[in-house]
């Protein structure tokens, strides 16, 4: 459903004032759907009954759509019951949580379930997104509670402990204890924030990692991995990044299907440890890896039973923490552990460069952002009539790295640009865009300037640095090292017309600034076009002729009779391409033009009125292209600016969203209306021109009155 414009700057004031206060921090997260645990948790005690959550029932609507939906089969001995009634002595966490704790059900969430093993390996982070002190004993409630980030914020999200089973096993996630209960309730609460544990099926490790902790992930393909792959590895365990790992299948069909080396396609593993032992003459480089299903382990050298084992010392092997068990957790050399994945996600807490000795301190921004079908979603640079028309972000690189590299230089950078929400709407047929982003040097004559780079930029500019492809992921991330100066970052979709939500999140080594341009909102005063003196040309007495006719003695026309005569008016003109102006777009008029409040227009007023269609008809006629009495949505920005108004992104979007078409076109009678609804609004506020110099300017604020009540 469009949002209102009040809605819509409602919305985003409200974010703004809670960021204010502190609110979607760590330490005072957001409450998702809400929910306050304390207060629940307490008003559960008193009622000495346990906590059922509405907002995330012990339905079929909670375990899915469509293949857990209520047409499905396998829905239909699933049980909801809490710990307590499936096993003797129920534990949040037995002998602390650790990586084999998680066992994968029936869901094909391997991708979370690697995040999670991974966030075992930091206590420091595992304790931030499950808040200790929960338990079944102590204050027990039924109540329980995990903390992750999301799209900026922190948010706690509350849960019941009720948990889908079958024959009195539990169907997702599992522990390998069974009266251990932590990562059964901690996927729950993940598939809560999502809208359902289906919406979990199929992912990339890099998302759970990214919500678990707020970093940034970069991926290294095998085939492009650097040189010093091993050490980056090893730099990123000792920092604290979480690590996962994947082998590519080209054939969906054989997704997670086992090969001979006992290792799975399509299938996401965690990387515990990256080690080099001592052998008898030599070294030897070893990775440390676990299977999410805690079962089906590498097969080859250096695996659980294998010769080389044999070796490295006894000191060595307990070193190492080797055992021999069939517990998902295996050991291979480096150079097989190359050879057989194709793909591994890192990621930091900060984005410090891996390769790097020194332990840098990165500055962050965060900009929200939105594609609007028609406005905004202008598609990759293969669609320049409309690329220009993205969101655009400024970015000022000011000041460069302390240690350059070849005495260049430069100003070393991370652009994360993140769709929102895909996975969530999942249900409603959404699927992952294909995203990407291109940055463009602004030139120094521009430096300052706040304006929307036009078309005409993009057609004879090439793009400084980009994304390495357009890809279906949550998240495209690249690191650049560029000049000190001005850019343009703008992030878009590969197809034009895909309305979505993203942040665009920017790390810096040094200081710098990112912020979205935004036009400032103002008109130039109308023009007002004197009468004419002199002879009447053929127009003029053919004009007063109808209007006499149809106004009568009173010489004043309502707004049905404007209808009649503009209509009528136009009709003559073979250039303008109209059905006719609707009763709606006359009333405005009038209520623009009726300097007596008489509801009407007299004859001067009309004239006056006709002078502005006749202005406003020529920025038409620019851009109708192809002469069929249409504009495009994404020329409306530019003949918007002709006509004299200059809007922001977001006011943009609420005039494409009200005035454009199905098709996204904009006919004359919208494009008249839009116009006269502009005027007559900066008209309202003319009070609000205390500069003096010929603008009227408004803050979202006032457009907020102004939208609410115009």
């Amino acid at each position: 459903m469009p949002y209102t414009p009040s809605g819509f700057f409602c919305d985003r004031l409200i974010r703004e004032r809670e960021r204010k206060d502190g609110e979607g921090s760590l330490s005072k997260p957001l409450r998702f759907s809400g929910q306050d645990y304390n207060t629940l948790k307490q008003e559960y005690l008193q009622k000495k009954t346990l906590f059922e959550d509405e907002t995330f029932p012990a339905t079929v609507d909670s375990l899915g759509y469509k293949e857990l939906g209520h047409k499905s089969n396998k829905v239909k001995n699933i049980i909801w019951k809490r710990p307590k009634e499936i096993c003797e002595n129920p534990q949040f966490i037995v002998g602390g949580a650790s990586r084999t704790d998680i066992c994968q059900g029936d869901l094909g969430d391997c991708w979370l379930l690697a995040a999670i093993a991974c966030l075992t390996l930091n206590d420091k982070l595992l304790y931030r997104v499950i808040p200790q002190e929960q338990s079944f004993s102590e204050g027990y409630a039924g109540i329980f509670h995990f903390q992750f980030w999301r799209y900026g914020d922190w948010v706690d999200v509350v849960v019941d402990d009720r948990i889908p089973t079958f024959n009195n096993q539990l169907v997702f996630t599992k522990s390998a204890e069974r009266n251990e209960f932590w990562s059964a309730l901690l996927e729950k609460a993940y598939a809560k924030l999502h809208g359902s544990y289906e919406a979990l099926k199929g992912g990339n490790t890099a998302e759970g990692m990214e919500d678990f902790t707020g970093g940034v992930t970069e991926f290294y393909e095998m085939k492009e991995a650097p040189k010093e792959l091993f050490k980056i590895m090893k730099k990123a365990l000792e920092r604290g990044s979480l690590m996962g790992c994947s082998i590519d299948s080209l054939v969906p069909a054989r997704f997670e299907t086992r090969t001979t080396t006992g290792l799975v396609k399509g299938h996401a593993y965690s990387v515990t440890a990256v080690e080099e032992s001592q052998q008898k003459e030599s070294k030897v480089r070893l990775v440390r890896l676990r299977n999410p299903w805690g079962q089906v382990e590498w097969n080859g050298p250096w695996s659980d039973n294998s010769k080389e084992w044999e070796t490295i010392s006894k000191a060595e092997k307990e070193k190492l923490q080797h055992q021999n068990a069939e517990d998902g957790e295996f050991w291979m050399s480096f150079e097989d552990f190359k050879k057989n994945y194709t793909k591994i996600e890192i990621c930091n807490l900060t984005p410090d460069a891996l390769e790097d000795d020194k332990l840098h301190k990165w500055t962050v921004s965060v900009n929200e952002g939105r594609w609007v079908r028609g406005c905004s979603a202008g598609g990759c640079r293969n669609y320049p009539d409309t690329f220009w028309t993205n969101p655009q972000y400024r970015l000022r690189l000011l000041e460069e790295d302390d240690d350059p590299e070849d005495n260049e230089v430069a100003c070393t950078f991370v652009v994360a640009l993140m769709q929102k929400n895909r996975r969530r709407e999942r249900k409603l047929g959404a699927n992952l865009f294909t995203i990407g982003f291109s940055i463009y040097e602004v030139p120094k004559e521009m430096h300052g300037n706040k304006q929307h780079m036009q078309k005409e930029f993009f057609m004879s500019s090439s793009s400084k640095a980009r994304s390495r492809a357009y890809i279906n992921l949550r998240e495209v991330t690249q690191r650049f090292r560029l000049s000190p100066g001005e850019y343009v970052i703008i992030p878009s979709t590969y197809e034009p017309h895909q309305e979505g939500d993203f942040i665009l999140r920017v790390f810096s080594e040094k200081r710098n600034t990112s912020e979205e341009i935004e036009n400032r909102i103002e008109a130039d005063h109308p023009v007002v076009t004197p009468a004419s003196t002199g002879e009447e040309s053929e127009e003029d007495q053919q004009f007063l002729s109808i209007f006499q006719q149809i106004a009568g003695d009173q010489m004043e026309i309502s707004a049905n009779e404007l209808k009649d005569v503009l209509n009528k008016v136009v009709s003559a003109y073979k250039d303008i391409h109209i059905e006719g102006f609707s009763r709606e777009s006359c009333r405005s008029m009038i209520a623009l033009m009726d300097m007596d409040g008489t509801g009407r227009l007299n004859l001067q007023e009309f004239r006056h009125l006709w002078n502005k269609i006749k202005h406003w008809q020529g920025i038409f006629k620019r851009y109708d292209f192809d002469h069929i009495g249409t504009i495009s949505s994404y020329e409306m920005r530019n003949a918007i600016n002709d006509a004299g108004f200059r809007l922001n992104n977001q006011l943009y979007d609420i005039v494409i969203i009200r005035y454009a078409n199905e098709n996204m076109n904009v006919d004359f009678d919208s494009f008249v209306s839009c116009l006269v609804r502009l005027e007559g609004m900066f008209r309202a506020f003319h009070a609000f021109d205390q500069c003096g110099d010929g603008t009227i300017r408004l803050n979202v604020l006032e457009w907020l009155q102004l939208t609410m009540y115009a």
